[in-house]
């Protein structure tokens, strides 16, 4: 079963504890924790050792920094970040869920940072390298994904990871609802521009009347709004004639039925044999010539469905009374 994978990245000597700690809290959870001194991260014979890092933090769901006072081992790129820096920057670039951790004191001395950039050879507390604090100025100042808590202890960053993710699982569990929400406002969005057709249309002078107003009922069509539901469709569907639709159809993965299979309520039917489903249309909806039907308020959503069926049946009625 695939897990979350979880990478923490931090320099490793002064923060080694807050590593293997989180590590537990990851594993007790149930997710993968990636960190480079358990092995989890395989290094490739291609290009620099970092790089199989930057490469795996593309692959992990989510990466968990933490900003201590050592600035660590410089990358070789030549961007003067340190692979421990390069690796959030790297998770940034590629829109992985971040959370950033600093040391309390840390964060302190970045207001007196903040005061004094200009002032040379100026000598901080909580860092050996004035770097770990423009690294961390730059931070704050991105636009998105860079929720950057000061902590003390590894506990603090258990109890707020905790807390996240208690929120991140709640809201997946109400996207179900919240997709059905914006479903219905995408409805509520067609209808409106449906409506403010027909009053561009009104408001001037034509000498097609019927046909313009034709021609906007059919690109509205509830048939459309139909089939994309009962087959799963994520895009707008349209099509003006029978064999236009047994076309998308078969694209879908349905076939046009022989008609001596057909229910007995079956105008058209089409089957799916991958999923062993029948698609069917109850009333028709086209005209002698295969061209989609208007219908207005007389439409019923009724008119086409679907059930699940084993196989579509071949077999002549069994005469044996047995």
């Amino acid at each position: 079963m695939a897990k979350p994978r979880i990478f923490i990245s931090s320099t490793f000597f002064d923060l080694r504890q807050v590593r293997e700690e989180l590590e537990r809290f990851v594993r007790e959870l149930g997710y993968e924790p990636v960190r480079h001194e358990t092995g989890a991260i395989p290094y490739y014979k291609e290009g620099p050792l970092e790089s199989s890092a930057y490469r795996e933090v593309e692959l992990c769901d989510i990466i968990i920094n933490i900003v201590g006072g050592r600035f660590g081992t410089a990358s070789g790129d030549g961007s003067g970040n340190s692979i421990t820096q390069n690796e959030l920057a790297t998770a940034l670039e590629r829109g992985v869920q971040v959370f950033i951790f600093v040391e309390q004191s840390v964060r302190a001395d970045l207001d007196t940072y903040r005061l004094n950039k200009t002032t040379q050879g100026l000598k901080y507390s909580s860092v050996d390298d004035v770097r770990v604090l423009e690294f961390l100025d730059g931070l704050y100042q991105l636009k998105q994904n860079n929720p950057i808590t000061p902590f003390q202890t590894a506990k603090d960053i258990v109890e707020f990871l905790r807390a996240q993710w208690a929120g991140l699982f709640q809201r997946f569990l109400r996207e179900p609802t919240r997709l059905a929400e914006f479903r219905a406002l995408d409805e509520m969005k067609s209808i409106t521009v449906t409506l403010q057709q027909f009053v561009d249309f009104f408001t001037k002078a034509s000498q097609s009347n019927e046909e313009a107003i034709k021609s906007i009922l059919l690109v509205n069509h509830p048939a459309f709004r139909r089939f994309g539901k009962l087959t799963r469709t994520p895009y707008r569907v349209f099509f003006e004639t029978l064999d236009e639709l047994n076309a998308w159809l078969k694209v879908r993965g349905f076939e046009p039925q022989e008609q001596t299979r057909f229910d007995e309520d079956s105008v058209y039917e089409w089957w799916n044999d991958r999923d062993r489903l029948v698609l069917k249309i109850t009333h028709d909806i086209f005209d002698e010539n295969g061209r989609l039907q208007n219908f207005g308020s007389s439409w019923d959503d009724d008119w086409i469905v679907k059930r699940k069926q084993e196989e579509p049946s071949t077999d002549e009625p069994d005469d044996i009374p047995f």
